[in-house]
Order: structure tokens, then sequence, then C-alpha cells
């Protein structure tokens, strides 16, 4: 696809995936109308990274997703919109669970209202892995594996899902919904396990972490990167749900060991009780079958594990949870 000239919308734009998904769209010569939470002139979030020499084309706009009337401005005259604006840590979920819960189920709700109103060629919404829970068995995560809120957080996620599901069914809208899993890199947020084992390390040996017996798929921000744009392009994935993420699982605690080893540190570990959730709604297993990806996009992950590993260790030390205001 061209994106040159062509007027499109992110929501969450401040944050992690969002800042990298603005800045590939500005290199790619789109004009990008950002959201970022609250008040850009004061907290751009990871926006206030983009190179001053693609910032014509970008328009920050602030505001919340609960508020309808700012969502439908923002996505008035847009071509394709992706809406990756959510409260997005569990742990801020179990604190916040109303917060959590109005953001990310009636602010999607928005989004698809707005989106609607404003004909837009592409939605493409952003889910989660969570939403399958604790896998029935040991099998890879298939697109019609049964759905599972189990906290806060991802019962706020699938209420959205389905918000988008039945915008699609009901009225149309051209929406596909990108399922993501375990997505790392620079910028990710500063509570997630690979900086807080990062940071601890640049300290010394000792480690304070919770539970390292989950295993997670996790894909470097790159490779996502890629996924949205070829979701955006696609015709045959409107109204789909599709998966992305590694087909190659790795527990917490081989995950600490591989950081450790990379950064030359033998550690110590101490389990921190304050770091451990509630077992009922921990998710301790999975592990993403993307077949459904290959066929319809011809997507695989490129970055393997080390290779994105070594290029956020280097990210942390350098210095970049020091730069901005964490998003």
């Amino acid at each position: 696809m061209d994106w040159k000239g062509r007027p499109v919308v992110v929501t969450g734009a401040g944050g992690f995936i969002g800042s990298h998904l603005t800045e590939r769209l500005l290199r790619l010569g789109a004009r990008v109308r950002a959201m970022a939470h609250g008040d850009p002139r004061q907290h751009p979030g990871w926006l206030a990274h983009v190179p001053e020499e693609l910032r014509g084309q970008l328009e920050v706009e602030g505001g919340d997703l609960r508020d309808f009337p700012t969502v439908r401005r923002l996505i008035a005259g847009a071509d394709t919109v992706f809406h990756l604006g959510a409260v997005t840590s569990v742990a801020y979920s179990y604190q916040n669970p109303r917060e959590t819960f109005e953001v990310n189920a009636l602010g999607t709700l928005h989004v698809c209202e707005a989106c609607r109103d404003a004909s837009v060629r592409r939605l493409v919404h952003t889910s989660t892995a969570g939403v399958y829970g604790n896998a029935r068995d040991d099998q890879p995560i298939t697109e019609d594996h049964p759905v599972a809120a189990c906290n806060p957080y991802t019962a706020g996620k699938l209420a959205g899902d389905m918000a988008v599901q039945t915008y699609c069914l009901s009225y149309d809208l051209p929406g596909a919904t990108i399922r993501l899993f375990n997505v790392y890199g620079p910028r990710m947020g500063s509570y997630l396990i690979m900086p807080t084992v990062i940071t601890q390390l640049m300290q010394g040996s000792e480690l304070r972490l919770g539970d390292l017996t989950p295993i997670r798929p996790f894909v470097y921000v790159d490779d996502i990167l890629d996924a949205y744009l070829a979701m955006a392009d696609a015709e045959c994935v409107v109204g789909e749900v599709v998966h992305f993420g590694s087909e190659h699982s790795i527990s917490m605690a081989a995950l600490v060991a591989l950081i450790a080893d990379l950064m030359g540190v033998t550690p110590r570990i101490i389990e921190e009780p304050s770091r451990l959730r509630p077992r009922r709604s921990e998710i301790y297993r999975v592990r993403v079958d993307c077949g459904k990806a290959r066929r319809l996009l011809s997507w695989t992950p490129c970055v393997s594990l080390d290779t994105g590993l070594r290029e956020t260790i280097r990210w942390v030390q350098q210095g970049g949870y020091t730069s901005v205001k964490d998003a």
C-alpha cells in the first residue's frame, strides 16, 4: 500500500507500540493524527522521540477515549484508524478496575462508532492474548480457542473485541483485529519483566521478582509493526481476528537466565511476594499458533529473541527510561 499523504489516526500513540507505529507511518509518508492520553503538550509520551524532520506530517491530539465527542473529532476524515489506546497494565487494572473497563471497553465502542460515522476504509483494532486465560491444553492457541476474562484488564479488552466484532457484523464496519502475544523492545513498559530484570541487574546481581514459572511467546516490536501495516492493507482480514507472536515460548525463569547471560551477570533471585499476582487470575502458559497470519498475510517474525533482547538491553542501559516520562 502507498501510505504517502494518506490520513491516518493512531490512538494510544504515546505508548510503546503506538509511538513506534506512528514513526513508521510517518517515514512511509502518511499524515498521522496521533491521540495521546491527557495533555500532549505536557506529556506526549514516547512521541517526544519522533525525529524533527518527520513532525511536519504529525498532528498530536490529547484526550480520553471515554469522551466520545473527542474521539469522533479525532477520527473525522481518516482513511485508516489504528486503535491501540488502552489501559495496558494488568497490575494497574487490579487497583483500578472501573477505569480499566471503561477505557478498554467503552473507549473501543466510541472508536467503532466514530469510524462508522467517518466511513473509514479500515479500522485495525488491538487485542491481547490475555483474553484466552489459561489454555485448555498444552497446544498452541488458535483463533478459535475459547476466551476467558480472568482479570479486570482482560475483561475490558474482551468487551472491546466484542464491540469491534459487533460493528463488523451489524454495520459492515471494515474492521480487523490484531491479537498480540507479548510484544517487547525499546519503550516497553518499565513495569514489565524484561525492563525489570535489566534495570535490577544494572545495579547488582540481586533480582527481586515474582513467579517465574509462566511461559510466554515474546515477539519483537519491529515484527509487529509489519503486522499492523499488513492488516491495514489486506481485504481478506476484514472481520477477522489474527494472531501475531512467536511460536517459540520461553519460561520466565529461562528468560531471566538469558538476560543475565547477555549482560554477563550471575543473578541471585529472591521471590518478592508483592510481585505475585492472585493465583486464580494468573495466566501460566501461553503458546501461539500464527498459521492464519502466515496463510493470509505471509507474515512470520524475523527478529530472534537474542537479537531483540540485545537491542532492548542496549536501549535501557543507554538511559531510555530517563529521557521521557514512562508511557
